[in-house]
């Protein structure tokens, strides 16, 4: 395994999931490709999230630390979802994150901040420090004094007050582009964003190594 992630995603039964599956064009649970929507270029602006797989980031991608097991993990996520109940998600909505889109809350969330804070900070002695590579890419894309400092920290600068819940849909767009995918988005999106949701569990997923995709290894429900 090479690295390790605790994600929310969508449940199997949320008629989110299918439509966000053919959106990216591919199965975060099987790997398998599935047939996109009919708009041209989507799989072009689509190939960066789909690599990651349909999800918002609670503990950012890691290495487990040297000595660490994946049973070890699995035993500090559920003690972290034994203390955390579920929550109701706010509604969703397509929204521009710095050029790219993302589904996104349309009010504050303070359990779902809660939850991010407590899967960085109660998980945070399995994580392998981020290499040098890593740290360099990060600092290159432009950093504020405190997003370095929790890179430092936390090896991700988007942690606690810098987090912010996003399911990626597209890569970085130019106008021309938002002018065409926004719309569609919101189209293809619309029947499952009018459905009230529920945050019942955590989705770990994994990579394989190097470029490999992630998919979805194991879900463990929240039990507080």
């Amino acid at each position: 395994m090479g690295r390790v992630a605790i994600y929310y995603a969508p449940l199997p039964d949320d008629p989110l999931t299918p439509l966000a599956t053919a959106w990216l064009g591919r199965d975060p649970v099987t790997g398998a490709p599935a047939a996109q929507p009919p708009v041209a270029g989507i799989a072009e602006v689509t190939a960066d999230p789909r690599r990651y797989g349909f999800h918002a980031t609670l503990k950012p991608p890691m290495r487990l630390a040297e000595g660490r097991s994946w049973r070890e993990l699995m035993t500090a996520v559920r003690a972290v979802a034994a203390r955390i109940p579920p929550f109701d998600l706010p509604r969703l909505s397509v929204q521009d994150l710095w050029g790219f889109l993302a589904l996104r809350e349309t009010t504050p969330c303070p359990p779902l901040q809660a939850l991010a804070d407590a899967c960085v900070a109660e998980l945070d002695d399995f994580r392998a420090p981020p290499s040098d590579a890593e740290l360099a890419r990060r600092h290159a894309a432009g950093l504020s004094a405190g997003q370095a400092a929790m890179l430092r920290r936390w090896g991700y600068p988007y942690v606690f007050g810098s987090w912010f819940f996003h399911m990626t849909l597209t890569r970085r767009l130019s106008e021309a582009e938002k002018a065409v995918f926004m719309p569609a988005a919101e189209a293809w999106f619309a029947p499952a964003l009018a459905v009230p949701r529920r945050v019942v569990d955590l989705a770990i997923f994994t990579q394989a190594g190097g470029d490999a995709a992630f998919n979805i290894a194991e879900r463990v429900r929240l039990r507080g």
